[in-house]
């Protein structure tokens, strides 16, 4: 007998149709699984075995083939167990033929139990594209699957639950529709609780309300790691579509699985500066995420940043540039979403004290020049604002009176973003949300200048011998300082403050 399981793979965040094909027929025992699987998908014949046996259906003593079409494809993981496990009683008539529109995902355990895997959503979303109306998939995943419209999702606990609803589906309710909610705010440090640095908090305000990305120079102790952490305090909440991209990245690697739901708040990754390369851009055998992708949507935090290597550090120029990161490997190539922003910090020098106002340097002149060099001009182009946090004085410490809390800067940052949502709900102006997000074309369309803002960037450009890239970054942040203003034309103050944050002059200095 030969039957045919519907059933889904998944590449980078590309899912793929896959027609399960089991065929018992008479001969020697054998159980052969052919259509490129890999080891992972080759070892389910003892769980399949095991498992069927365990729930007290018969495996038959018979010649059992499995194809997996398309054969072309390679086929990885342990997502075919459920499928070729219904194949086979489909094809020995323990179970009638599934009907047309479903697909079947799920890992098997020895007992029968269904275990959850990797890459539901984006799973999902691909067979929902292409016409799939129901899924049965392991109870452990289907929180993902309580937010996705127009599919209908049945969520199984066993093998013997999964053959009982396939016999009888209106015995089954789908799973239940959830609403979802963002978090209100991020738990964790408040603009608040930060003494001193103005300059900093006035900087950080800007890179929300503007998306932009974040340099902080400062010695050791002078808050830079504090006020990163504080960023997603200030930073709007997340839209449905926003936390859908972060899941499906994250389901890639299980992050989600049994947690009940997706993503909530934006993501803070804060890789350590001895990470590997492949951790930051991703890889393994399956093109997995690395952290740079991780940060989709939120913030990416690079503490000691000339400590990372210079291979780990050029390679965020793409993903800076152009929101994607492409993972290539022998097998395919897989391109993630990179849309974050960027947080760095570093100390002045090698030691960390260069210009501090009672601790001495060790560091010669050359050792601070060679230290600054390890991050590129290339790189500090892409970086929109730079700022440098001096010492935090004793009376700043003990009298100052509290700053703005993260609540009130927060306000401000909304206010900024509801000018750009209104002004990006324009024609041309697809998938820009934020001025960070805006071409060459778009900056000179919106970034208009009074006549005096217009002489001061012209005679700055060529005293400073700004590239083309970084005049289109300063005009970006000198309309989010005049969005923040609630000003239409880019005046002097506006442009003089982005100035002051060019992050090439202050290294090169």
């Amino acid at each position: 007998m030969l039957s045919k399981i519907h059933s889904y793979g998944l590449y980078g965040l590309h899912g793929f149709a896959v027609e399960v094909e089991v065929d018992v027929s008479q001969g020697l025992p054998a159980y052969d699984t052919v259509g490129l699987p890999d080891a992972a998908v080759r070892e389910s014949r003892e769980r399949v075995r095991a498992a069927l046996r365990n729930s007290g259906f018969m495996v038959p003593p018979r010649r059992i083939t499995i194809n997996l079409a398309p054969a072309d494809m390679k086929k990885e993981g342990t997502v075919y167990d459920l499928p070729i496990a219904l194949g086979l009683l489909a094809a020995t008539e323990q179970i009638s033929q599934p009907e047309e529109g479903w697909i079947f995902l799920g890992e098997l355990a020895l007992d029968g139990g269904v275990r959850g895997v990797n890459g539901i959503l984006p799973m999902l979303i691909s067979a929902r594209a292409h016409g799939v109306t129901h899924v049965m998939l392991p109870m452990e995943n289907a929180g993902e699957a309580a937010y996705l419209e127009g599919i209908h999702a049945y969520a199984v606990g066993t093998l013997k639950e999964a053959a009982s609803l396939l016999q009888e589906p209106a015995a089954h309710p789908p799973v239940e529709r959830r609403q979802w909610e963002a978090a209100p705010t991020r738990p964790g440090t408040d603009f608040s609780e930060i003494r001193g640095q103005q300059g900093a908090k006035r900087a950080a305000e800007i890179a929300a309300a503007g998306g932009h990305n974040l340099l902080l120079i400062g010695t050791p102790g002078s808050g830079k790691t504090m006020l990163a952490k504080a960023m997603p305090s200030i930073m709007p909440q997340l839209t449905f579509g926003e936390a859908l991209e972060i899941t499906k990245v994250h389901s890639v690697t299980g992050a989600f699985r049994g947690s009940g739901g997706i993503a909530a708040e934006r993501p803070f990754r804060a890789p350590h500066h001895s990470a590997s390369l492949p951790s930051l851009v991703g890889g393994g055998p399956k093109a997995q995420p690395g952290e740079i992708s991780l940060a989709h949507g939120g913030v990416l935090f690079l503490d000691e940043l000339p400590e990372f290597s210079r291979e780990s550090l050029e390679v965020l120029r793409q993903p800076l540039e152009d929101g994607q990161i492409t993972v290539s490997r022998a097998a395919g190539s897989a391109t993630y979403p990179s849309h974050f922003q960027l947080v760095a910090a570093m100390n002045p020098c090698k030691c960390g004290y260069y210009g501090h106002p009672t601790r001495a340097c060790t560091c010669s002149p050359s050792a601070v020049r060679q230290y600054r060099s390890r991050v590129s001009g290339p790189l500090l182009d892409r970086i929109d604002l730079c700022v440098e946090m001096d010492p935090i004085a004793f009376d700043e410490l003990h009298t100052a009176a509290p700053s703005e809390s993260s609540a009130e800067l927060r306000k401000q940052v909304l206010a900024a973003r509801a000018i750009q949502a209104k002004r990006y709900a324009a024609p041309g102006f697809k998938g820009v949300h934020c001025n960070a997000q805006l071409n060459a074309g778009q900056v000179r369309r919106i970034c208009r200048m009074t006549p005096g803002a217009e002489q001061l960037l012209r005679s700055s450009y060529d005293a400073l011998g700004l590239s083309a890239r970084a005049h289109d970054r300063i005009l970006r942040v000198a309309r989010t300082v005049a969005d923040l203003a609630g000003k239409t034309l880019l005046d002097e103050d506006s442009l003089l403050e982005a100035l002051q944050y060019r992050a090439q002059e202050k290294l090169d200095g």
